[in-house]
């Protein structure tokens, strides 16, 4: 069976996760992007959102999780935010994306990114 997808795209959290000192102490901006696999069919015939994923409810658990807890890479802070999508339970697959934008790369650059697949074993 193919998966049906939700998108939320472009969430925005501030975060004090780097390997650098000044990363720690100012914090800076993450942007994330989450892709979820699911199959959205009985919410959709029943019209009943606790049969789908609740995209704000994700979004405010997400967001924690970026100010939360400072990590060095942002490999792992993509690992942490994988997991929180797939604890709900209709969620099969979670593709996760954290944009890094004010990285310290000393070179024009427009974007840094780890993109991430988790599935359920």
């Amino acid at each position: 069976m193919t998966l049906d997808r939700i998108e939320l795209r472009g969430l925005r959290a501030r975060g004090r996760h780097g390997c650098l000192p000044a990363e720690r102490e100012l914090g800076q901006e993450f942007v994330v992007d989450v892709s979820l696999g699911l199959d959205v069919r009985p919410a959709a015939a029943d019209d009943d959102l606790s049969r789908t994923v609740d995209y704000g409810s994700l979004a405010g658990r997400l967001v924690a999780v970026v100010e939360g807890e400072p990590v060095n890479l942002i490999e792992t802070l993509a690992e942490r935010l994988a997991k929180i999508c797939l604890e709900d339970a209709t969620v099969a697959e979670a593709e996760v994306t954290v944009h890094k934008p004010s990285a310290p790369v000393p070179h024009p650059f427009t974007d840094v990114a780890v993109k991430i697949r988790r599935s359920r074993p």
